[in-house]
């Protein structure tokens, strides 16, 4: 069964990005790569740019890389679009590198955040950038879509700024900052661009650029989708707005819930949870007969209370200044903006900054309108170099050397398949920035897209290292019903229990899969996305598919914890369905005669995660037989869900509420027990023991210290020097004697101040690879 993408409900809502008129300049012809100096632009006949592009990654011209998405969507408008990547932010000078844009500044930090991708989630300094040539860190400034954009304005004052990117996406409210450890303002206000495009935004920044190019003014530009603002009081474009207070949507407090005049006695106790039926043991009161029975008609034509016009009604936020004093009211507006976030029934949203003469409104408008299928083939369609600008290469022309971009060899020979994710996982961003409607592309262009790698990319020999996206699985799932999904508000499809609306059909991606492998040249079809397993279960067919030809030794899944207190804050499955999985993934390992093995992701110090977790989690662990290489531990990514809870202390997932019925989240605060936490990831590793033996003491579990099989570390304590070097990575702390100019300390004393590396990411190590002890 094919998805109902194509179909739904959203497209019949939202002008195809192929129908507008091109731009005149589209008789310059297409560019092999988007121009980043002048004398590029001299030998495409140029003498000026319409759009400028500014990025904090390294220009790598394929559809993994955003600006590379964007510069080729724009370009096939028929716009003349250059690229400024990493410039140097200490001036304004560099942004001025291909003169003056015609149109708009395009600004947005990369394909991270640059605080992610600066430090680590112990708020070090990392030492090194994926996506810059040689891996060097240091190329991007902090909150680079607010530096870039100053310094755009510093150019060129009357050019219009366009911010967007996965930065600008997740700011687009006050939230909380984890590395200044406050609220911060939308970065609207502190970046004071013209408009921010958040989400995926090729359909707003096409309409957004021929509007543009018609000579509307931006300040006009208010009714796009998937696009925020500033209005100030008084705006004469906010006439005809109705505004809905946040509350009368989700009251952050204790509310007696009205009853509905039109239920009866027996549906009215239902909805309390009581029942008025002798059956059941309710007593009956005795019968008076002076009193009759009150009988109210509804009137006709009518379905109770009025509704107010979803498309004209803007849902008002507690402010700034309130959410920034009020933890109860930043958990009430983060819950209210994941309400609001189907594009199908989400409502505008406005959020006021400053007082008095400073007063101004963020408008957030509803999320963008997915896009078809036939959409998603015309993006991924775009005539892309699939590799790295020259200006990158070595004397030799080549990038596998000291130039490097890692991000850009890792997905080197991958295809995306498709986009958004309906997990809702609450650490994640994905759901926030790309949606969770899943938006697909046919068969034929991913097979095309395959093929033009084998043909045209250097170096590919016969190896795809990856068929997917956000997730491995859920190509052409969605809503059985293009009505119910457009109405839906359910933060997540597959939690507490898969939606019986959702299709988990996985025969389209097994044709996928199939198609891939028998082409000519292709010896193997790898895949390295995220799989979602309780997904998987479903279609026994697809996990012996996978299992059988698209496995390579280790497949990555993320159960993330296997008790139910951290698994119900981060809205994941149990860990029966890792089990179910599991004895599917070596049954059909066995079958064809492999070895094969699964590598399960976990979390340390999530919201809601005590040591008693932790403990139980590393029981598990050794049980099982697992020792984590590398150990993620909580990040707070700004509009996260998890992050509400960690700076609040609350969970908006259960309603949030003043009084004692507001469900109090414990959360993993301070450097010692976030260390607890990932020790107890890393049990097996003598450097943790003497912390695990402390704190099992003190919990009263010192029965699992000692040198039997049961127990969770030994009585005896090897020498070390304190140190960890991963076995795949360099950005780790080494022990012993340090190389000069790494930054790292010698064994035995502290780490120079924000210079020490960690890594808690990536797969265990292979067998026979041993890292440096």
């Amino acid at each position: 069964m094919n998805a109902p993408i194509d179909v739904s409900f959203f497209a019949r809502n939202a002008k195809p990005l192929t129908s507008y008129r091109p731009y005149w300049a589209k008789r310059f012809g297409t560019a092999p790569f988007l121009p980043m100096s002048r004398t590029e632009m001299e030998q495409l006949g140029w003498d000026s740019c319409d759009i400028v592009l500014v990025t904090g990654d390294a220009y790598v011209d394929h559809p993994s890389f955003g600006m590379a998405v964007i510069g080729r969507v724009l370009e096939a408008q028929g716009f003349r679009v250059g690229i400024i990547a990493q410039p140097d932010w200490q001036s304004a000078e560099p942004f001025k590198a291909l003169g003056k844009p015609n149109l708009f500044w395009g600004v947005t930090a990369g394909n991270m955040d640059s605080m992610i991708n600066r430090y680590t989630a112990d708020r070090k300094i990392r030492s090194d950038d994926a996506y810059t040539p040689g891996d060097v860190g240091g190329k991007r400034p902090d909150r680079a879509a607010i530096v870039y954009s100053q310094r755009c304005r510093e150019a060129y004052k009357d050019v219009p700024i366009v911010l967007g990117g996965i930065e600008g996406s997740l700011r687009r409210i006050a939230h909380y900052d984890y590395w200044s450890d406050k609220v911060r303002r939308s970065i609207v206000v502190d970046a004071k661009c013209d408009l921010l495009l958040y989400g995926n935004a090729e359909r707003a920044l096409v309409e957004v650029a021929h509007r543009i190019a018609a000579r509307e003014p931006i300040e006009r530009i208010t009714d796009v989708r998937g696009t925020a603002f500033v209005r100030r009081p008084g705006d004469p474009t906010a006439e005809g707005w109705i505004e809905l207070d946040s509350t009368e949507v989700d009251m952050p407090g204790h509310v007696e819930d009205h009853i509905n005049p039109y239920q009866t006695t027996s549906e009215q106790a239902q909805a309390q949870g009581q029942s008025c039926s002798k059956e059941e043991g309710a007593a009956a009161p005795a019968a008076d007969p002076q009193v009759k029975p009150i009988t109210i008609h509804r009137p006709q034509g009518t379905q109770g209370v009025a509704k107010l016009p979803r498309e004209r009604t803007v849902i008002r936020l507690p402010s700034y200044e309130q959410v920034r004093s009020d933890a109860v009211l930043y958990a009430h507006a983060n819950r209210v903006l994941h309400l609001e976030t189907n594009p199908g029934n989400a409502r505008a949203l406005v959020q006021a900054h400053g007082e008095g003469t400073t007063a101004r409104d963020v408008w957030i408008n509803p999320p963008p309108i997915p896009l078809t299928t036939a959409e998603m083939d015309y993006v991924f369609d775009l005539p892309y170099a699939r590799g790295p600008h020259p200006a990158y290469a070595d004397e030799h022309g080549r990038h596998d050397g000291a130039t490097k971009i890692p991000a850009w060899e890792m997905i080197r020979f991958s295809v995306n398949i498709m986009r958004g994710c309906f997990g809702g996982c609450t650490f994640c961003s994905i759901t926030e920035h790309e949606g969770r409607i899943i938006q697909s592309r046919s068969e034929d262009s991913i097979i095309r897209e395959v093929e033009e790698m084998r043909d045209k990319v250097v170096g590919f020999t016969g190896v795809v290292s990856d068929l997917g996206g956000p997730t491995a699985n859920m190509y052409r799932l969605g809503c059985r019903n293009p009505e119910i999904e457009a109405a839906c508000r359910k933060p997540s499809c597959v939690y507490p229990g898969i939606c019986q609306n959702l299709t988990t059909n996985h025969d389209p991606l097994i044709r996928i899969y199939r198609r891939a492998r028998a082409l000519k040249g292709i010896k193997k079809v790898l895949i390295g996305s995220g799989l979602r397993y309780d997904l998987a279960v479903k279609s026994p067919e697809y996990v012996k598919e996978l299992v059988q030809h698209h496995v390579g030794g280790y497949l990555k899944i993320a159960p993330e914890h296997t008790e139910n207190g951290p698994l119900s804050k981060m809205m994941k499955p149990g860990i029966g369905s890792y089990d179910r999985f599991k004895t599917m993934f070596e049954k059909y390992s066995e079958e064809a005669g492999k070895k094969q093995f699964l590598i399960p992701y976990f979390i340390a110090a999530h919201p809601g995660t005590s040591d008693e977790d932790m403990m139980n989690l590393a029981l598990w662990l050794k049980k099982n037989g697992f020792r984590a290489d590398q150990v993620q531990t909580f990040y707070p990514s700004p509009m996260a869900t998890a992050t509400a809870m960690y700076h609040t202390n609350l969970n908006p997932l259960k309603g949030v509420h003043r009084d004692e019925r507001g469900e109090k989240v414990d959360i993993v605060r301070g450097e010692k027990r976030r260390r607890l936490h990932k020790a107890f990831l890393r049990y097996h590793d003598p450097n943790n023991w003497p912390l695990l033996r402390e704190a099992l003491k003190t919990m009263g579990r010192a029965d699992l210290i000692g040198n039997g099989k049961h127990h969770l570390i030994p009585t005896f304590q090897p020498v070390t020097d304190g140190g960890y070097q991963s076995a795949r990575k360099k950005n780790s702390t080494p022990g012993g004697a340090v190389a000069k100019g790494t930054g790292a300390s010698p064994a035995g004393k502290a780490p120079v101040k924000g210079r020490i590396l960690t890594q808690h990411t990536g797969l265990p190590p292979r067998a026979g690879v041993k890292g440096k002890r």
